[in-house]
């Protein structure tokens, strides 16, 4: 019998619906507009971000990571304003 445990990461997507209707509460009442854009603008910046600091800044390997080719990954860098100092400097890594 497996015991569930307290320490398992909740679903991403929980994590996003959590997220979102807590978006909506603080909208007090106000229509969003271009919702899907926006979520988009936000979530894509860290997700690069988070998936190079994880591949340790190789973009072949992140872009695998993401499933993208790697023009496509290094097009969203530039989209974004993202260097890889910035990666690298933004969270220091233990030992370096």
């Amino acid at each position: 019998m497996s015991a569930h445990r307290t320490s398992d990461p909740k679903p991403l997507s929980q994590s996003v619906a959590e997220c979102i209707d807590d978006y909506f509460r603080s909208l007090n009442g106000h229509r969003p507009a271009e919702l899907y854009t926006t979520v988009l603008d936000q979530i894509e910046p860290p997700l690069l971000r988070a998936t190079l600091r994880y591949c340790d800044n190789n973009q072949s390997k992140a872009a695998e990571v993401l499933g993208l080719n790697r023009a496509t990954l290094r097009k969203k860098l530039r989209q974004h304003k993202i260097g890889l100092r910035a990666v690298s400097s933004s969270v220091a890594s233990p030992g370096r």
